[in-house]
């Protein structure tokens, strides 16, 4: 029988003690018998506001030792089935995200060699083109629900083609993403022109603006998606600035008028049995917001992602 990695429980040791990965699991330097990689990417070269996600992965670690191994609300116990385990950082080159973005994408070619699921902690929306890069390789073009304020399909930003603002044209155009299967929840703010929302619709994009959900359960949403998706392969990536910036001020690009964190777990909850070959939560800013709610947060919708993986039980 397979013994597999717990978090160390805080009454074992006071959860403001122990090593620093997420939920304080064992920090892995083979991925040989994981199911679930969880790894950081301290990256905020690609932002075009705030910086500040560099600190991301280390904050949402720290916040993470209070999350407990048992989901309350739907029963699941990821960690009674799924093999899982912190593998630490990749090292990017902080002067280069040209450079960066290339490393993410080989140690991605190297992490999807193994039989797994990788969750990665952001870092900017930019570290989302070279994951797709490497998870198409293997996969093939994927479903997408992408979580977020903004649609990120700019053709460049000062003239640059790979930001954390263009993320998602870039993968249209390489075709790493199934247009008709991809889900833009959330977006919302102001805009440049009237055709900024339009153009990516014209491709097969699905859009559920935040302002069309207000006052509205998710979980029938997540219950369409889920059927329109089947079981393909698909990819969740979850941008924290989807959120209003009540509940997570700790951001880059902040807007007003956005999801809540009840609409952001029954999202999640209704995801429960896609085919998810991969995820990232993204953007968590910790100088923005030094109460830590939002890593605390951010960690707690990335726990709810283990949640739903394949494979996950439920006591």
């Amino acid at each position: 029988m397979t013994n597999f990695n717990q978090p160390i429980s805080g009454n074992d040791l006071a959860r403001f003690s122990g090593p620093n990965t997420f939920m304080r699991l064992p920090a892995a330097d083979s991925l040989a018998g994981l199911d679930v990689a969880v790894l950081g990417i301290p990256q905020d070269i690609g932002t075009s506001w705030r910086s500040g996600t560099r600190f991301g992965p280390k904050q949402i670690r720290a916040e993470s030792a209070m999350i407990r191994p048992y989901n309350m609300a739907t029963g699941a116990a990821p960690f009674d089935s799924l093999q899982i385990a912190d593998i630490g950082d990749l090292a990017i080159n902080t002067f280069s995200l040209t450079e960066s973005l290339k490393i993410i994408k080989e140690s991605y070619d190297a992490i999807l060699t193994n039989d797994l699921i990788p969750i990665a902690m952001g870092g900017d929306h930019s570290i989302t083109l070279p994951i797709l890069r490497a998870i198409a390789a293997k996969h093939g073009p994927v479903a997408l629900v992408h979580v977020d304020a903004h649609a990120d399909v700019n053709d460049e930003m000062f003239g640059e083609r790979e930001t954390h603002g263009t993320v998602f044209r870039r993968a249209y155009e390489e075709g790493l993403i199934q247009a008709d299967k991809t889900y833009q929840i959330g977006i919302r703010g102001s805009g440049y022109a009237a055709s900024d929302f339009t153009e990516a619709q014209g491709w097969g994009f699905q859009h559920f603006p935040a302002h069309e959900l207000w006052h509205r359960s998710l979980a029938p949403l997540g219950a369409e998606i889920r059927r329109d998706i089947g079981n393909r392969p698909v990819y969740v990536t979850y941008d924290i600035d989807s959120l209003d910036p009540a509940y997570a001020p700790g951001t880059g690009t902040p807007e007003i008028g956005g999801l809540t964190t009840p609409q952001a777990l029954e999202l999640i909850h209704a995801l429960k049995g896609l085919n998810i070959v991969g995820c990232d939560l993204v953007e968590v800013s910790p100088p923005y917001d030094t109460s830590g709610n939002t890593a605390l947060t951010a960690a707690n919708l990335l726990y709810e992602l283990l949640c739903v993986l394949p494979g996950v039980t439920s006591r």
